[in-house]
């Protein structure tokens, strides 16, 4: 595939411009693309420090998927949409979505190559998955089946054309009715396996992250204040909701990794669910709304015994 560099583009590094203005997923798959020699300009190949310019002609293709590395394993699914090119399931609280260190099977993946074929693009441990939940965190995620369409929701993710809402209680009651948390994140600085928002000093080494937040009730419990608030992501960093809960002092209650010690009971894990999910079709051109209900962890973490709401 080729692309001309816009103006605007101009004295961006190859690996990023790719992710902004290709195809390509995400900015570590430009990076393997580029270092792999797949990524040519005037018929020479480029390495992810290449300076694009206005008016260049940037030449990509997409090799042939590696055989998985990952095993199909039958473990049972909750699939609520199904058809030849993808499908949308709710994941469970607990359930790992791909193999990673400590977790070589039991894993979404495993279950998903059991049930179906998966688009390759994703790689020999990720195949098929657009976007990931975090393993403690439940709700809808949509999977290709396809290349084509991994590559175009792909691409919805990352033109922020895919809606993307959650439902969380956390920690204490938010002044606010709605808030824009506006900040960037990136890996914390003591802990690779922790993300933060940086220091002001620091932010240009960090990605820009934006949540929107809603509080759809406060109310009091006999350990404390909570809130139950909707939070519908603009970008897709690791953890976001959770770090910028948590750097606003209102972490997601259970979250053992950013809630520090304020939790003042076990709410058994965090509560934080992927309640809505739109997106439009990238091979029928339709737009598709799926809801997931709030599960019974949910309702249990504080005796709450109600919360029905509109979420999209």
């Amino acid at each position: 595939m080729n692309i001309v560099v816009p103006p605007q583009a101009h004295g961006m590094r190859a690996d990023a411009f790719l992710a902004e203005y290709s195809l390509i997923p995400t900015r570590s798959a430009a990076q393997k693309l580029l270092s792999d020699s797949h990524v040519f300009s005037s018929q020479k190949a480029i390495t992810k420090s290449h300076r694009v310019t206005s008016g260049e002609t940037i030449t990509y293709e997409i090799p042939a998927p590696i055989p998985l590395d990952a095993q199909p394993e039958a473990i049972p699914l909750s699939i609520i949409y199904e058809d030849g090119d993808l499908l949308v399931l709710d994941k469970p609280r607990g359930l790992v979505v791909h193999p990673a260190a400590g977790h070589h099977t039991g894993t979404l993946v495993n279950a998903l190559l059991h049930h179906c074929e998966l688009s390759g693009i994703g790689g020999v441990l990720r195949p098929g998955i657009v976007h990931r939940l975090d393993k403690d965190t439940s709700g809808l995620m949509a999977v290709a089946k396809t290349d084509t369409a991994h590559i175009g929701l792909s691409a919805q993710l990352e033109s922020r054309q895919m809606t993307r809402i959650y439902n969380a209680i956390c920690i204490g009651a938010l002044k606010k009715d709605k808030l824009k948390i506006d900040l960037p994140i990136c890996r914390h600085p003591h802990d690779r396996k922790k993300m933060a928002v940086p220091a002001p000093s620091t932010h240009a080494k960090a990605r820009n992250a934006v949540t929107y937040i809603d509080v759809l009730e406060r109310f009091a419990g006999a350990n404390g204040t909570f809130s139950h608030i909707a939070a519908r992501l603009e970008t897709g960093r690791t953890h976001q909701i959770r770090v910028h809960m948590s750097h606003i002092g209102h972490p997601v209650l259970g979250d053992s990794v950013y809630g520090g010690i304020r939790h003042a009971f076990d709410a058994g894990g965090q509560i934080l669910h992927a309640v809505g999910l739109k997106f439009i079709h990238p091979v029928k051109n339709e737009e598709m709304q799926f809801n997931s209900p709030l599960p019974e962890y949910f309702f249990g973490a504080l005796g709450y015994a109600s919360m029905t709401r509109s979420i999209l």
